[in-house]
């Protein structure tokens, strides 16, 4: 385990935002408003785009949200979310470039903005163990909350959770010979810029250029 392998989600190894779909979803299923919620959620997704969001809002909002319905509930609606929404998007680049760095003996992790309780599924689909993502607080029972344990693992948040997580498991961040991050978001540039081999992932306008300037190689999983 010489090297380490990092991965954004939506835009990288998604060609679409898990979070925003998964708002989609709530409201075509009628499982909230539908008018409001998708007012607030196109907000929020366009505040993301511009790099505007503020993380702690948005979170407050996606989990208050999840709070309403018991966990049993959720599970079943996630169930479908995922055999109707994520499943069909998975690409077959994607799997390949997550099993040639498994195949090398990487350690291969996924690191998102997004709440565990919508991309935990989504890794497991994709094969991928080990999950750095927003963690909503649950109950007894396991209902969750409403409220965030700890930050967001968004911009710089990313790379104090990785730190964190490889503390975690004895190996810091210079111990691997070759460090990989996988982004399409001007939003990772943090933890693009501390690894030793940055890779723009279908990146957007902001990141393409910032890549194209330092010499980053930029990879485009998605051609449609």
């Amino acid at each position: 385990m010489n090297n380490l392998a990092l991965f954004d989600l939506d835009h990288t190894l998604l060609p679409i935002d898990s979070d925003y779909e998964w708002g989609q979803f709530l409201v075509r299923t009628n499982a909230v408003d539908p008018v409001e919620f998708k007012r607030r959620n196109d907000e929020f997704f366009a505040q993301y785009q511009a790099g505007t969001l503020d993380p702690v809002e948005y979170l407050e909002f996606a989990l208050g949200t999840l709070a309403r319905f018991p966990r049993t509930r959720l599970d079943a609606m996630h169930a479908q979310f995922m055999h109707e929404v994520i499943k069909p998007s998975i690409r077959v680049s994607v799997r390949e470039l997550l099993q040639k760095h498994q195949d090398a003996g990487d350690l291969v992790a996924i690191i998102t903005a997004t709440n565990r309780f919508v991309t935990a599924p989504i890794a497991k689909e994709l094969g991928v163990q080990h999950l750095i993502a927003a963690v909503p607080e649950e109950d007894a029972q396991g209902n969750l909350t409403g409220k965030l344990l700890g930050t967001p693992t968004s911009g710089p948040g990313k790379v104090t959770h990785t730190h964190a997580w490889l503390d975690t498991i004895g190996k810091p961040l210079g111990a691997f010979e070759r460090s990989h991050f996988y982004s399409d978001s001007h939003n990772d540039i943090p933890l693009l810029s501390v690894v030793t081999h940055p890779v723009a992932t279908n990146p957007n306008a902001v990141l393409a250029s910032h890549a194209t300037n330092l010499g980053w190689p930029l990879l485009h999983l998605f051609n449609d």
